[in-house]
């Protein structure tokens, strides 16, 4: 196939022995744990990257890069993963409701004034470009290993490496979503191996959404508000070429974006428990609830790919960031902070850190425990800059776009009119969801003007003064629906 990208080998990578010292070691070698290899390898640092599968992963989610996670990955020097792989240029989104659509396109750039753009590809072949530039990356060695656990001094204060499981350069069947859930403790092959034990000062972990250190070492935990399924149309482009769709159905969004010419990855919002895939259940729900809400052309594709495809599905998760005390331990991305992926800026959160990261490491930063920490302070609070205004934005749009109380459907109606209004009412929210725009003050503006907007229209439609009392009432309740929706985001944000 065109732009697909071979295998993986770390061949070019001879295993290290057992003791081999390194400045620092990265738990996982996805988007973030890559990037952060390359970008400190080039600042001479000898970094050790373990990987537990470095086979193609097969996932359904992570393959829709914001112009900010594209800007980012430009500034860290990594562009080029993102050719050779069928990408597709992202220039917007586009809105649907039934019939109605609003176009949302990504604002101009500043200098160049040509507008910004963000890519959507094959995750599975974007990862494997990534791994390859770390492997070629000067002072990077690339293992794919279980890592079994942390090791420390032995006051038990200061983490000093970590145990793990080789597994060479066995070929491996890729893991897909539900197969990497499993996968949190090591397996009995992996623990009746022998343990090799590398030693370093620091320990990044970057295990992802399914990362089996996160308890050991953060306080909060995951909450799951929904599952995306995923499948692959065919031959079928969405009705406006390189944009993002999100249709507004019931009971939740649906998502279309091209991961390729002639592939549109659609993810299928399930809110509750997920219906049982073997006995019929999801399939079912796809073809009575969500097929006669879509496009017209992508029904048939849709019912095509039910028939010949494996229903994937991927957990949404919640989980507010926080830091470690922990002397030495380090946790980024998804193992750290999650949001919604109803948005796309998980990879964008991501590529965003690794480059405040590049800038408050420098130097000999990392040979000491206690200034790296003092360091890591500094940039939890730096990536919010981003970081709450994706987080924040993602899990408002979700609860108004799959709300099932009157309230919320009202607020969804407002927003989707609100967009209907074009200007700054598309122009300032897609500038804060591509992550061109860091401001928080001007998130709240445009969220309490949609949730204003919501309670105009409502008296607007009236069709009398008779209901006006009634209409107050109603509105205080919108209101306060949007600040219950509101707040606790802002202040999950703060809390650390």
């Amino acid at each position: 196939m065109p732009g697909n990208i071979p295998a993986f080998s770390i061949a070019a990578n001879p295993i290290p022995k057992d003791g081999s010292d390194y400045d620092m070691i990265i738990v996982g070698g996805g988007v973030l744990g890559s990037a952060f290899a390359v970008t400190f390898g080039k600042q001479g640092k000898r970094v050790l990257m373990l990987e537990r599968d470095l086979s193609e992963p097969d996932r359904i989610v992570g393959e829709l890069l914001q112009p900010s996670g594209y800007n980012a990955l430009r500034e860290l020097g990594l562009a080029d993963c993102l050719e050779g792989i069928d990408a597709v240029p992202t220039y917007g989104y586009a809105v649907m409701r039934g019939s109605e659509q609003v176009l949302i396109p990504y604002a101009n750039d500043k200098d160049t004034h040509k507008p910004v753009q963000g890519r959507s590809f094959h995750h599975g072949r974007f990862i494997q470009k990534l791994r390859a530039a770390a492997s070629r990356t000067p002072n990077v060695t690339v293992v794919e290993a279980t890592v079994n656990k942390v090791l420390y001094n032995d006051d038990g204060v200061r983490a000093t490496g970590v145990a793990c499981s080789l597994k060479g350069a066995n070929d491996k069947k890729p893991l897909s979503d539900e197969d990497a859930a499993l996968e949190q403790q090591p397996s009995a092959e992996s623990t009746a191996q022998s343990t090799t034990v590398y030693r370093s000062p620091i320990v990044v972990i970057a295990d992802g959404c399914f990362s089996k250190f996160r308890k050991q070492f953060l306080g909060k935990s995951v909450s799951i508000s929904s599952h995306f399924v995923g499948i692959v149309l065919k031959d079928y482009i969405p009705p406006v070429k390189e944009h993002g769709h999100v249709i507004l159905a019931t009971p939740s969004p649906i998502l279309m974006y091209q991961i390729s010419p002639t592939e549109t990855r659609m993810l299928i919002d399930v809110p509750g428990k997920l219906p049982s895939v073997s006995s019929g259940a999801l399939r079912s729900y796809l073809e009575n609830t969500v097929q006669p809400q879509l496009p017209k052309a992508a029904q048939a594709p849709f019912l095509k790919a039910l028939e010949t495809q494996r229903l994937r599905t991927m957990p949404n998760n919640f989980l507010p960031p926080s830091t470690t005390s922990e002397l030495g331990i380090i946790v980024l991305g998804d193992a750290m902070n999650m949001r919604h992926p109803l948005t796309g800026g998980g990879m964008t959160v991501a590529l965003n850190d690794v480059v405040y990261l590049r800038d408050l490491l420098q130097g000999d930063v990392l040979t000491d425990q206690e200034v790296t920490m003092v360091q890591m302070e500094l940039f939890f609070w730096k990536r919010k800059e981003l970081s709450s205004v994706i987080n924040i934005l993602a899990q408002a749009l979700y609860a108004l776009f799959s709300g099932s109380n009157d309230n919320l459907t009202t607020l969804r109606n407002g927003c989707f009119s609100y967009f209907q209004q074009g200007g700054e009412c598309t122009q300032g929210p897609v500038d804060l969801l591509s992550g061109m725009n860091k401001s928080r003050s001007t998130l709240a503006y445009h969220f309490y003007r949609v949730a204003f907007h919501s309670i105009w229209l409502m008296f607007h439609n009236a069709s009398s003064f008779a209901e006006f009392p009634l209409l107050f009432v109603k509105a205080l309740c919108i209101f306060w629906t949007a600040c219950v929706v509101f707040l606790p985001l802002v202040w999950s944000e703060c809390w650390a």
